[in-house]
């Protein structure tokens, strides 16, 4: 599994999608983060993702985020965990 420090995450690299609840988000959230609840993207993953294109998952405690990125290593995607 592909991890990076969040110092190390630059918008150019791929969209940076965080995991975390809205109210967490709202929070405190890297800048450059979008905000897709764990639940939902669970649910809708493929509405939201391109299999060509790399992707990086946040989320405060590095749980659910490594969920994700192992999940969608195995279905082939380009992903990445920040933590």
């Amino acid at each position: 599994m592909k991890r990076i420090n969040q110092n190390e995450y630059h918008k150019s690299m791929g969209e940076l999608i965080d995991l975390s609840s809205q109210a967490d988000f709202v929070i405190s959230h890297h800048k450059d983060a979008i905000n897709i609840p764990y639940q939902k993207f669970m649910l809708y993953y493929d509405r939201y993702l391109k299999k060509n294109q790399p992707y990086f998952f946040i989320c405060q405690k590095g749980l659910h985020s490594a969920k994700v990125v192992r999940m969608l290593e195995y279905f082939g995607y380009d992903v990445t965990q920040v933590i």
